[in-house]
């Protein structure tokens, strides 16, 4: 046997109705600080803002492209 149910309710009442906390204030506290630390490092120096961001993948872009140029660099000539 299937059943098959359909409830039309917003998040906030499938929330209220299964018992779940509502976090929707320390969410909109966490996007604050977000939004200020962003706005804060941007204001300072944008430059500095994207190395802190992608400083890491960059690096790790780096290090992959120089492994393959290792990986298909031409053989040195040996000398006779």
């Amino acid at each position: 046997m299937k059943i098959t149910m359909t409830v039309d309710c917003t998040p906030e009442e499938a929330r209220a109705f299964l018992g779940l906390p509502d976090f929707s204030a320390i969410q909109q506290q966490f996007v604050s600080q977000v939004q200020d630390q962003l706005r804060q490092q941007m204001s300072t120096d944008p430059e500095t803002a994207m190395k802190a961001w992608f400083g890491p993948a960059m690096q790790g872009l780096d290090m992959q492209r120089n492994y393959w140029q290792q990986m298909f660099k031409p053989a040195e000539p040996k000398e006779p």
